[in-house]
């Protein structure tokens, strides 16, 4: 496997608890390795008006040939009716890391 292989896939929510829980639903699905949450303030178009809200970020690192069922959990799984998911390539990384993400990842 070569570095494009690999992608960081990120969402929000409006919640903490509800952010974690997603994490731990998509890592325990085998959908990704690793997620990371953190706090972020977002500010976006929505209902015809510029929204400011604090939002829990999630950053899930797993391959790119799980993106399509990643993203398809994480519609299926959050409250949001049109939830952020973009993939970001990964142009470098250590070989143990993603030898790692690879290992605990499902295979499709």
């Amino acid at each position: 496997m070569t570095n494009r292989d690999f992608l960081v896939v990120t969402t929000t929510h409006d919640d903490e608890a509800k952010a974690r829980a997603l994490a731990s639903a998509l890592v325990r699905d085998r959908l990704a390795a690793c997620a990371q949450v953190y706090p972020v303030r977002s500010v976006y178009w929505w209902d015809g008006e510029v929204q400011d809200s604090a939002e829990w970020r999630i950053d899930l690192k797993t391959r790119a040939d799980l993106a399509d069922r990643l993203s398809a959990r994480i519609t299926e799984l959050h409250s949001y009716d049109t939830p952020e998911v973009v993939a970001v390539p990964v142009a470098t990384g250590s070989t143990a890391y993603l030898d790692w993400v690879d290992a605990e990842t499902l295979r499709p």
